[in-house]
């Protein structure tokens, strides 16, 4: 029944186009897109087979179907909100580039990025919405390629057009981007550079949060590489580059070798996990939550594919004054 409902290919809206590497191994095809589609789960995608909105060669296919090299995978959806659903509002953007493809914003922490439960409006979108709306031509839809935390600051890439948003879609399904950021974490990590590669899944008791599942059957395949900038003691502040690009995939690794980032709610960093007894040293950690009220994490740096010129281009961002104040406020502590 659900087959018939979407036998009509000009009723959904193409999400994803993947092509099969040559050398692919014949493989079932929820298991091959569940590595490729982030925040995807099996299920979800065993039942847009059985809808008929993920396709292979533009044939509908069932969620056992092993893919071959060179299959042409396409993923749709019958749901596309146009852009009217978006309120436009004047707020603030930083924006670092743009041109007639693409926009690169630089967010602010505390900054939610998409409208939704609690967070109808005031968002980084509802901000795209308005700028684009500027003039007589019709608003385009926003084209938000990826994401990152509401207290997370850093880079975000939107595509301007059809073909951008797919293109880079495509990079980020493909894991191309080149994306580091910086962190503060507790504790004094060991090597200058390490890393982590260990599946991250749901928590099983806190549906809001992540863990790691070191059994290889559990979780999404999750790659984090970090090198160590400087070392205050008792926090470390380190920059880590991102192979793969799960839901708090840099916490919830760096939780996991025991160096929490600073002052996370989510993860306990924001309790004093290293250091002295002494009240003056507790003083101290305290205000320095006060200066940076949330993870010390920024997205600083992103390069990637141009959907026009084709040509591979990198940005990096400033950190934000709260996390700058933050390093500089342990370095003359250290100091």
């Amino acid at each position: 029944m659900a087959l018939e409902k979407t036998k009509d290919i000009s009723k959904l809206n193409l999400l994803r186009e993947i092509i099969v590497d040559p050398g692919q191994s014949q493989l079932r095809i929820d298991k091959f897109l569940v590595e490729r589609l982030l925040s995807i789960t099996r299920s979800k995608i065993q039942n847009a087979c059985d809808d008929g909105t993920i396709r292979v060669n533009d044939k509908i296919i069932k969620s056992n179907y092993k893919i071959r090299p060179n299959d042409v995978i396409r993923v749709y959806t019958h749901f596309e909100p146009p852009s009217t659903e978006i309120i436009p509002q004047d707020i603030p953007l930083d924006i670092v580039y743009e041109d007639d493809h693409i926009m690169l914003i630089n967010k602010e922490p505390g900054m939610v990025v998409h409208p939704g439960n609690g967070n109808p409006d005031g968002t980084l979108v509802n901000a795209v919405a308005h700028h684009w709306s500027k003039g007589d031509e019709e608003l385009k839809r926003i084209g938000l390629v990826h994401r990152i935390d509401k207290n997370t600051s850093g880079l975000l890439l939107f595509g301007k057009d059809e073909e951008s948003v797919l293109f880079l879609g495509n990079q980020f399904m493909e894991k191309t981007p080149k994306r580091k950021y910086v962190a503060l974490v507790w504790g004094d990590v060991d090597e200058d550079e390490g890393t982590i590669d260990v599946n991250i899944g749901r928590d099983k008791r806190f549906r809001t949060k992540y863990d790691v599942y070191p059994d290889d059957d559990e979780g999404k395949t999750a790659i984090t590489h970090y090198k160590v900038l400087f070392r205050f003691g008792y926090v470390t502040l380190i920059e880590c580059v991102l192979e793969t690009g799960r839901t708090h995939q840099i916490r919830v690794h760096m939780k996991s070798i025991g160096h929490t980032l600073f002052n996370d709610e989510v993860y306990g960093g924001d309790k004093i996990l290293k250091g002295t007894i002494y009240t003056k040293y507790k003083q101290f950690v305290h205000n320095a939550f006060a200066i940076c009220p949330r993870q010390a994490l920024h997205a600083k740096t992103l390069g990637f594919i141009h959907p026009h010129t084709k040509e591979e281009i990198h940005f990096e961002s400033e950190l934000p004054a709260d996390m700058a104040a933050l390093i500089e406020k342990w370095r003359k502590y250290v100091s």
